[in-house]
C-alpha cells in the first residue's frame, strides 16, 4: 500500500519593504520544519512603502531564484485567507528581543480565531540580526547611511535613487 506523504506548507507575510537580512534567517530557518514556504507581501493600505508592491516581489524572485520550494506572492486580504486558499496550514513570524511578543501573540490569536486550522508558528531571530528592522534601515537608508550589512545585495541593486 503507497501512504502520501503530507507536504507541510507555511507562509511568511510581511511587508518586506525593504527585506532584510532578518527576514532572510527567518526564511531559511524555517525551510528547515516546513517543505514549502509560501513569502507573501501583504498589502498594508495605511502604509507608505519605499518599494512598490511589483518590486517587492521581483526583488524576492531574484532573492529566492534558486528556490525551488519558495513561492513568492501579493495579496492585499487577511493572511488567514490566503493560507486558506492555498492549504496552507502554518504562519511563520520572527520574533526579536525588541517587543515583537506582544503584538506578535494578538496577531496570532487573532488568526486562530479566524482560521483554528492555521498553527503560528514563531522563530527567534538570530542574535546577529534581532536589532535589524525594515524601518530602521529604511531610516538609515533616508540619512544615507550604508544598509549593505543589513540587506541581500538584490536590494540594494533595487535602491537607485529612491528617497524614503
Amino acid at each position: 500500500m503507497e501512504s502520501k506523504i503530507a507536504i507541510k506548507r507555511a507562509l511568511y507575510a510581511g511587508s518586506f519593504d525593504p527585506f532584510t537580512n532578518g527576514h532572510l534567517d527567518i526564511v531559511k530557518r524555517s525551510l528547515k520544519v516546513f517543505d514549502e514556504l509560501y513569502l507573501v507581501v501583504a498589502i498594508s493600505p495605511s502604509k507608505n512603502p519605499l518599494f512598490s508592491n511589483d518590486d517587492r516581489v521581483k526583488i524576492l524572485e531574484k532573492i529566492f531564484k534558486d528556490y525551488d520550494n519558495v513561492h513568492i506572492y501579493c495579496w492585499s486580504g487577511l493572511t488567514v485567507d490566503f493560507a486558506k486558499k492555498n492549504n496552507v496550514t502554518h504562519m511563520v513570524r520572527g520574533l526579536r528581543p525588541t517587543g515583537d511578543f506582544e503584538g506578535e501573540f494578538q496577531m496570532a490569536s487573532m488568526n486562530n480565531t479566524l482560521s483554528p486550522k492555521v498553527e503560528s508558528v514563531f522563530f527567534m531571530t538570530g542574535e546577529e540580526h534581532f536589532f535589524i528592522s525594515s524601518s530602521l534601515v529604511r531610516e538609515v537608508f533616508g540619512h544615507n547611511g550604508d544598509i549593505s550589512k543589513f540587506v541581500p545585495k538584490e536590494v540594494l541593486s533595487f535602491l537607485g535613487d529612491k528617497k524614503v
